[in-house]
C-alpha cells in the first residue's frame, strides 16, 4: 500500500478514536537533543533523575526502538465542558486548584489503548510492520516530535501549542519502521507575547523556552517527594496538584476545543473542592477518590503536604486552624509536620 494512502487511513482512524490531530515526522532530533543536554547540564530537572539517566535515548528514537525510521504523533484534547472556571478557583483561596488534565480518567491507558487499536489496523494493511506505542511512558521527546509532525509549536512556556486548539491536549506516539512522507514542522506564533513568562507564579520560566523545573509548581507538587522549599510556598497559593497558569494566560487558549473523550469528563467534583474537605480525607479515601486519575500518581503524604500549604495560604479562620492542629496529632512524618506547622503559623499571624 502506498504510504500516502495509509497516512490518510491512519488520520481517519485517529479521528474515529477521538484523536484531534495526527502528524508524521522523521527521527532527526539533533537540535532538540542539544536543548535537552543544555537543560540537563544546568540541573533544571531537579530530582527527576530519570531524565539524566536516559540521556540521548530520549532524543534518538532508533535507540529506544531499533528499526524506527518514522514517528506518528497524536494529540488528544482533554478539557471538559463541565469544568468549573479555573480562574475563579484560583481567586478563592479556600478552594483547592487541581490541574485540569488530572480531573478525568488517567490518560496513559486511555490513549495507549487507542494507539494499539490503530497499530492493529496498520498491521492489517502492511507486511512486516513493527512498532512501539508511547504515552508519556518512556524517554520520548514528545513535544519536539509533535512540533516536527506539525501538531503545534513549542511555546515560550515549553508546552506544545496548536493555532486552532490551544494547548490543553495530551500527546502520544507510534514509533514505526514504515517510511511515511513527513509533514511540515509547525511554525511558531508566540510572537512578542511573554505573558506566560511574566505571570508564572514562581518565575519558573526563566527565559523563552527554558523552564527551571525546580521552581515549577507542577514539579513541586507532583515530582518532588520531600520538602517544598519555603521560598515557593506563598506563591503556590491554593494549587495542590499541578499548575495551569501559563496556559490560562496564553492567548491561543481562547481557541481551545473541548475533548470528545467521555472518560476525560469528571463527576468527582475535584474541579472546585474546598481545601478543608480534601484535607479531611483518610489515606483510604484519598486512594478511592483519586483512583484511575493522574492524581493517584502522588502519595498521600504529598497530598497532605500540598494541601497544608494551601491551607496556610487560605483565609484565616478558627475552622482551618483547628483542622490543621487536629490532623497534626495523628502524624509522625517530620516533613509533613513541618509543613503543617508552617501553615499553622501563617494562620495565626
Amino acid at each position: 500500500m502506498k504510504s500516502e494512502l495509509l497516512k490518510n487511513k491512519i488520520i481517519s482512524w485517529g479521528k474515529d478514536l477521538g484523536f484531534d490531530g495526527v502528524g508524521f515526522t522523521d527521527i532527526d532530533l539533533k537540535e532538540d537533543e542539544t536543548h535537552l543536554m543544555n537543560w540537563l547540564k544546568n540541573k533544571f530537572h531537579g530530582e527527576m533523575h530519570y531524565m539524566e539517566k536516559h540521556g540521548t535515548k530520549r532524543s534518538r528514537p532508533e535507540i529506544l526502538m531499533p528499526g524506527t525510521i518514522k514517528v506518528i504523533s497524536f494529540r488528544m484534547n482533554y478539557l471538559s465542558e463541565n469544568t468549573y472556571d479555573s480562574k475563579k478557583v484560583l481567586e478563592d483561596n479556600n478552594l483547592a486548584y487541581i490541574s485540569r488534565y488530572a480531573l478525568g480518567k488517567d490518560y496513559h491507558s486511555e490513549m495507549r489503548d487507542r494507539l494499539h487499536k490503530i497499530a492493529k489496523k496498520i498491521n492489517g494493511e502492511v507486511d512486516d510492520f513493527k512498532y512501539r506505542a508511547f504515552v508519556d511512558s518512556a524517554p520520548v521527546l514528545e513535544k519536539a516530535i509533535g512540533q516536527k509532525a506539525g501538531l503545534g509549536w513549542i511555546g515560550k512556556n515549553t508546552l506544545l501549542i496548536n493555532k486552532n486548539s490551544g494547548s490543553y491536549f495530551f500527546l502520544g506516539e507510534i514509533y514505526t519502521n514504515i517510511d511515511f512522507e513527513i509533514d511540515k514542522k509547525a511554525k511558531s506564533y508566540c510572537g512578542d507575547c511573554n505573558e506566560c513568562i511574566k505571570l508564572c507564579p514562581t518565575g519558573a520560566i526563566i527565559s523563552p523556552h527554558v523552564l527551571d523545573a525546580k521552581k515549577c509548581i507542577a514539579y513541586l507538587t507532583i515530582e518532588l517527594k520531600e520538602t517544598i522549599p519555603i521560598e515557593y510556598r506563598d506563591s503556590i497559593g491554593n494549587r495542590v496538584f499541578g499548575c495551569d497558569d501559563c496556559q490560562l494566560v496564553c492567548p491561543w487558549n481562547r481557541f481551545s476545543t473541548e475533548t470528545r473523550i467521555e472518560e476525560f469528563s469528571h463527576n468527582n467534583k475535584l474541579d472546585s473542592p474546598t481545601l478543608i474537605s480534601l484535607f479531611s480525607w483518610s489515606e483510604k479515601e484519598f486512594k478511592e477518590n483519586t483512583k484511575n486519575t493522574p492524581i493517584n500518581r502522588i502519595s498521600y503524604f504529598q497530598w497532605l503536604r500540598n494541601i497544608s500549604i494551601g491551607l496556610g495560604n487560605s483565609e484565616k479562620t478558627i475552622k482551618t486552624l483547628n483542622a490543621l492542629q487536629e490532623k497534626k496529632k495523628y502524624l509522625s512524618n517530620s516533613i509533613l509536620i513541618e509543613h503543617i506547622n508552617w501553615a499553622i503559623n501563617k494562620q495565626k499571624n
